[in-house]
């Protein structure tokens, strides 16, 4: 059972005191095909970000995994049991912070176990997350739009562009079912 997480957003009321914007469970709760829990906490779209007094969720809109050019986004995963991403790669960087459980980093040659309190740096790699243990992982992850250096892009190829992971909602499902690796 999923564990929907408190957003507090803050804000300004009409003489520009703080105030609590909102004050609840996120707007934004999506099941991956792969059996992943998105829970979309807040993003933004542009660099510098325009602070108002108060704004419309962000969330709201279609789920994508990378931010939008020149912005970010936060957001928390939840990979109960079995689960195993797609492979992908985006064009950011995304800073992951396990907050419990267990899950695992494979990349291209190799593969870590990552636990609570652990942080990775994914910085436009090839890579897929895999939860083997019997408890459910979360992550929260900060995603920062990024673009592949030159050098890095002749390496990788154009191609690879045409490759990257935009919508999980419709990644093929590799969720590794009871009995199999």
């Amino acid at each position: 059972m999923p564990t929907i997480p408190r957003r507090v957003v803050t804000g300004h009321d009409e003489r520009g005191v703080s105030v609590f914007a909102s004050d609840g469970p996120v707007a934004v709760t999506r099941n991956a095909p792969d059996g992943a829990y998105f829970y979309e906490i807040w993003s933004t779209a542009a660099m510098p970000v325009s602070i108002a007094a108060a704004e419309p969720d962000p969330t709201l809109s279609a789920l994508t995994v990378p931010p939008s050019p020149n912005g970010t986004k936060i957001r928390i995963n939840e990979f109960p049991p079995g689960v195993v991403s797609p492979v992908h790669r985006t064009q950011s960087v995304d800073y992951g912070i396990v907050l419990s459980g267990e899950v695992v980093l494979v990349l291209d040659d190799s593969e870590t176990v990552l636990r609570a309190g652990d942080v990775v740096v994914q910085r436009g790699t090839n890579h897929r997350w895999e939860n083997r243990s019997d408890g459910i992982a979360r992550m929260a992850f900060i995603l920062v739009d990024g673009a592949f250096a030159p050098d890095l892009l002749d390496t990788l190829g154009s191609e690879v562009l045409g490759g990257l992971l935009h919508d999980p909602m419709h990644a093929p499902n590799t969720r590794v079912h009871e009995g199999e690796a």
